[in-house]
């Protein structure tokens, strides 16, 4: 399962209004700065986020983007159904009527776990959450687990 662009770029705008929330409003540019986004691409995703009221916005001198709820009141699973859609990895897991084989699906339980432990992560999630540092969380030792590296490549490097 992959994330889009738009999610990953919208949740860090979201952190970055967290990380700010109680200061005031942010502009485009200084959030785009901080966290090295392009500013026309980040008001698109600050117009979907503000119309499904995760965030306000400001007019005039001083005016810009801020959080419309404590960071700890935002759930990661908001932010992404509003960039992203549905969390399900297949549409026969958010809508099982799309698909004829849905009681004998041999793939369709994969798929519905997949959701399942998604969700439990981003409902388990908060924009509060992801402000520790990154460097109070584990390292990884290893390749990714998403690696395409075979056991040869690993070896070589």
């Amino acid at each position: 399962m992959r994330v889009s662009t738009r999610t990953r770029y919208g949740i860090r705008a979201m952190v970055q209004l967290a990380h700010d929330y109680g200061a005031g409003p942010r502009s485009v540019r200084d959030i785009a700065d901080k966290q090295r986004l392009p500013a026309k691409y980040l008001e698109q995703l600050l117009a979907a986020l503000k119309t499904a009221g995760l965030i306000r916005a400001r007019r005039g001198a001083g005016g810009g983007y801020q959080l419309a709820r404590a960071p700890a009141e935002i759930k990661l699973s908001e932010v992404f159904r509003v960039l992203e859609g549905p969390v399900g990895p297949a549409d026969c897991v958010d809508d099982p009527a799309t698909c004829p084989l849905e009681r004998t699906c041999p793939t369709r339980h994969i798929w519905v776990r997949m959701h399942d432990a998604a969700l439990e992560v981003l409902e388990h999630t908060t924009l509060q959450d992801m402000l520790a540092p990154v460097r109070e969380k584990p390292a990884r030792t290893g390749p990714a687990p998403h690696s395409n590296r075979g056991p040869a490549a690993r070896r070589r490097s």
